[in-house]
């Protein structure tokens, strides 16, 4: 019952934990993968390209420690991974994984807001 409720307030604690282990595995990474990894993180959520649903983002989330590790375990240079555009390439990864994002919702929330407004000016 209490799980229920504390989930309530702050969402899966299965996706948390989920989310923990992510990290982690981004956290093990040897050099210079960690570095790339966590730099291609931040990019990815200041980005705004995350999603609301959490099962999508711990998919994308899980995909990109897979890319990561097995780019340190062949030995792949940073740059075969990346690209000329680091950007282009977060933006683009992070794309391939749809879903609302939190853009999409004030997207809404201002499209209504003016919609409103035009129907007070109409009275």
């Amino acid at each position: 019952m209490a799980a229920k409720w504390i989930e309530l307030v702050t969402g899966s604690l299965e996706q948390k934990k989920q989310y923990k282990q992510y990290k982690r595995r981004i956290e093990t990474l040897p050099e210079p993968y960690g570095s790339a990894a966590k730099a291609l993180q931040r990019y990815l959520m200041y980005y705004g390209g995350i999603t609301t649903d959490g099962d999508t983002t711990l998919k994308m989330f899980g995909d990109f420690a897979d890319l990561w590790e097995r780019a340190a375990a062949d030995g792949t240079p940073v740059r075969a991974i990346v690209g000329e555009d680091p950007v282009e390439f977060a933006e683009t990864f992070a794309e391939a994984y749809s879903g609302t994002r939190w853009i999409d919702k004030e997207r809404a929330r201002l499209t209504k807001a003016i919609e409103d407004a035009e129907r007070g000016e109409q009275k």
